[in-house]
């Protein structure tokens, strides 16, 4: 196994770590380590990446392996917040903060396993899709968003002062993260909606 799967499966294994301490209250500014856990698995997301093909370590099993612990990565996060309501009912939030960001993770969700589901048919296709740009935008701006969320955790139960602020930056991160990831899963079927086609069949097969 080479360098950047090994990075990829510290990733994943990460995550537990990052679950773990979001829970954990017995230990002080466990949300701050949480985050900063998070943070870490997520920057390793590019790491891998960058080793991987400025030293041509591409594999089948980096290919399978690097987008599963992205969205698992990022899904648990999302989820995981849901479970602290008050992380988006402060202040003027409270009574609709909750339930957009409901809908806001929802959404986020569906958009993975819709691409996920467009990306086998396009390897049962054999077909090559390039990268999106508009996509690696979109997952910058959702881990921005799950760091500020639980930072805001943290501010929220200390009285720091600058919860206020954190809570609205934290829920327009998420709305945006949230536009982008529609606009980005919408952009890259489009582009790529070839894969959806179906095959003409061949004079052989119309003889038969």
């Amino acid at each position: 196994m080479n360098l950047p799967n090994k990075i990829t499966l510290t990733r994943i294994f990460m995550i537990p770590v990052f679950v773990l301490f979001f829970y954990l209250e017995v230990i002080p500014y466990h949300e701050l380590i949480a985050a900063a856990v998070f943070a870490l698995a997520a920057l390793t997301d590019f790491l891998d990446g960058h080793i991987a093909r400025s030293r041509n370590l591409v594999t089948n099993m980096g290919k399978f392996l690097d987008p599963i612990a992205d969205k698992v990565l990022v899904s648990t996060a999302f989820i995981v917040l849901l479970t602290r309501p008050s992380i988006f009912e402060y202040d003027h939030l409270s009574g609709w903060g909750l339930t957009a960001a409901g809908i806001c993770v929802a959404l986020i969700l569906a958009r993975e396993l819709i691409i996920g589901g467009f990306r086998l048919v396009a390897v049962e296709k054999r077909a090559v899709i390039a990268a999106d740009k508009l996509g690696k935008i979109k997952t910058v701006v959702q881990d921005m968003t799950i760091a500020v969320l639980l930072a805001t955790m943290s501010f929220l139960k200390e009285s720091a002062g600058a919860e206020k602020y954190f809570a609205y930056i934290g829920m327009g991160l998420l709305l945006l993260a949230t536009l982008l990831t529609v606009i980005s899963g919408t952009n890259y079927i489009v582009k790529n909606r070839q894969v959806l086609l179906e095959e003409e069949p061949s004079e052989q097969e119309d003889k038969q």
